[in-house]
């Protein structure tokens, strides 16, 4: 941690100065009330933008690089751990691979469009044996990030604003005119897969699956529980979180557990008040359990379990899992499924569906916790027998 610029004197001139990055500024007759309001004019100044100031380039103020690192820095506090903080982590990938150490300031709407060829000219990772794009609609919500990032800045005082207003004149792509393929809607998971699926999971994550399906919550507030949201006051259970997709609202974020996900959470809630329901390291320790149970070497021959891993693995499971570990998991397990590949989202989607069938769509929206049901009309399919039925009827 780097230490604050102190107050000094400059002994030759009689003047006090502060030292900044390197430079001497001096602010006037030492122990003056005018050298004193410089020192903390400047002092404040620099507390705001030191992690910036770090990453220069031969004195030509912030790099692209340095820009990216401050607003990381920022973002770990701002945002919680989930999907958004990963993307904005992904959104600088090629920023930092083209223009790491370009000036910020010199970062303008041909570089923007650069950036945005970059991902262009990617594949989708969820596609790997096929030569599949990035959707239009991807590419657009990564430079969205990108301009947030660039307006961020500007509203540091890091880089003037002129550089977040040159990119703004640089249109979104466009439907139909670009070769970036349109995004294929989120669908929901047929039962039969999800039942594939799980067959290949750690029990954790099986649990996790099947538990999302039942409260038709989100993948973060799935990774994110903990025994002390969960209250078991009634016959249902309220899982009260105070993290979630719209906290910062001051939206109250309420799931409903019935008798089916209160017997898989059940297992899950004798542990500390504090620690996560669902742990990677738990799921790795089963999943070494299995193996060494199906061992067919005797014990006293060959290795004993554990002895032959490397002392300091460069990545040991952690205590929560992230909303990307769990969609990793579910397409590793879909892949040795034999199965199409889907994503923990869908599970929502088949939960909302399965209730607007059955209760309407005033109910799909209080399961789902939406403020409006024009935003459930985007998770609830519509029910296409009931519309097949009333067609054959009338029409």
């Amino acid at each position: 941690m780097s230490r604050e610029p102190g107050y000094c004197l400059h002994r030759p001139t009689g003047q006090a100065y502060v030292r900044l990055n390197g430079r001497m500024f001096y602010l006037g007759p030492y122990d003056s009330d005018e050298s004193r309001a410089k020192y903390a004019a400047l002092k404040a100044e620099w507390l705001v933008n030191r992690k910036a100031a770090k990453f220069t380039s031969d004195g030509a103020g912030p790099t692209m690089a340095g820009i990216g690192l401050a607003f990381l820095d920022y973002a770990e506090s701002y945002y919680p751990p989930g999907t958004e903080l990963e993307n904005l982590k992904t959104a600088l990938k090629p920023v930092s691979e083209l223009y790491a150490k370009l000036p910020a300031e010199s970062f303008g709407p041909l570089q923007y469009r650069a950036v945005r060829e970059w991902w262009l000219g990617r594949k989708d990772s969820r596609f790997r044996d096929s030569d599949r794009k990035l959707s239009r609609y991807y590419v657009n919500s990564q430079m969205r990030r990108l301009t947030r990032i660039i307006k961020w800045a500007v509203g540091q005082g890091i880089i003037p604003p002129a550089v977040h207003q040159a990119i703004l004149c640089v249109e979104p792509l466009k439907r139909g005119r670009t070769t970036a393929p349109e995004a294929e809607p989120v669908k929901p998971v047929d039962a039969s897969t999800v039942d594939a699926t799980c067959q290949h999971l750690p029990l954790v994550v099986a649990d996790m699956v099947k538990l999302q399906l039942l409260l038709g919550c989100r993948p973060g507030e799935l990774c994110s529980l903990r025994p002390r949201d969960v209250h078991r006051v009634k016959d249902v259970w309220e899982i009260r979180l105070a993290d979630h997709k719209t906290a910062w609202r001051g939206k109250e974020r309420i799931i409903f557990a019935g008798p089916k996900a209160q017997r898989i959470l059940s297992k899950y809630l004798l542990r500390g008040a504090d620690e996560h329901c669902f742990s990677p390291a738990e799921a790795t320790e089963q999943r070494l359990s299995v193996r060494n149970e199906a061992r067919t070497t005797p014990p006293s021959y060959g290795n004993s379990r554990g002895s032959n891993r490397k002392r300091k693995p460069k990545r040991t499971p952690g205590t929560c899992y992230t909303t990307g570990a769990y969609a990793r998991a579910i397409r590793y397990a879909a892949k040795r499924a034999n199965v199409e590949p889907w994503a923990p989202n869908q599970l929502r989607h088949s939960r909302a569906t399965e209730v607007r069938a059955k209760y309407g769509i005033e109910a799909a929206s209080s399961v789902l916790g939406h403020s409006g049901l024009e935003v459930t009309q985007v998770y609830a399919e519509q029910d296409r027998n009931r519309a097949v039925r009333v067609a054959a009827e009338i029409g």
